[in-house]
């Protein structure tokens, strides 16, 4: 019975946000396309045009296909897109339905509130997914058309990982502060995207600092860091980005069980 209610609750959450991932999925994809399409327009003249204050941003060689998608492509929008998606979806999974008052009705159902939090994250974690193929898809359909051939569909598919798992980071930690504190929709939010903001701002503007050491605290380094669009997956990087996101959503967990939901 308790099996059958948490898969139920896993393709609800699935059900009621299938246009919510479907449109992220479509546009995130749609765009990351797009920006790759211009490279073959990219000159000697453009990318010395790039101000050197991009350089930390993935913008230091925009002449090479690989170096061109790490900057505007995956350096710069594909990044921030996933980490709102993960920020604004993870918002809903918890504070959504304590915030309407529904979460109660839900707990007096045969599911333990760690079951509740992990199939509503899992679901988030199938929209990252989406998202991630979608611009996989669409970069392998523009690779030949723009001149791209010189990143394999490995590098792509590495690069691709490394994206879901970011998005995963964010989602989680929106999930877990939501689970955690209690707070609504829009505060959690907030909170996770000001924490994204911080850590782009601070792996972007280390470096002209003098304090590259820096971008190790921040996912963005572990996302892009390694360069998967020139050297594959790199496995490390992305057992960081996994394992941060196991503990923040372990630490929602833990503090979800424990905590008082009354109102």
């Amino acid at each position: 019975m308790a099996d059958a209610f948490s898969r139920s609750i896993f393709s609800k959450t699935l059900y009621d946000n299938r246009r919510i991932f479907a449109v992220w999925a479509l546009v995130t994809g749609l765009l990351a396309m797009m920006y790759a399409a211009f490279y073959p327009q990219m000159t000697a003249d453009t990318a010395a045009s790039v101000p050197d204050a991009m350089s930390g941003f993935g913008f230091e060689d925009t002449t090479s296909a690989a170096g061109y998608l790490q900057g505007p492509v995956f350096g710069l929008l594909v990044p921030l897109l996933a980490m709102f998606y993960g920020a604004a979806t993870g918002a809903r999974m918890i504070s959504a339905d304590e915030e309407s008052g529904h979460l109660d009705l839900l707990l007096a159902h045969p599911v333990g509130r760690t079951r509740l939090l992990l199939q509503r994250f899992a679901a988030l974690a199938a929209g990252a997914v989406v998202i991630a193929a979608a611009v996989l898809a669409g970069l392998l359909a523009v690779r030949t058309s723009a001149d791209l051939g010189s990143v394999s569909a490995g590098e792509f598919a590495a690069q691709a990982v490394n994206l879901a798992l970011l998005t995963l980071l964010f989602g989680g930690l929106a999930t877990g502060i939501g689970a955690a504190t209690g707070k609504g929709r829009a505060p959690v939010f907030g909170i996770t995207a000001g924490i994204g903001v911080a850590a782009y701002a601070i792996n972007g503007f280390a470096p002209q600092i003098g304090a590259d050491w820096l971008r190790y605290l921040t996912p963005f380094h572990y996302y892009i860091g390694g360069e998967p669009l020139r050297n594959g997956f790199q496995p490390v990087d992305a057992a960081v980005l996994a394992g941060v996101t196991l503990l923040v959503m372990a630490a929602g967990a833990w503090r979800f069980t424990r905590r008082d939901l009354a109102r």
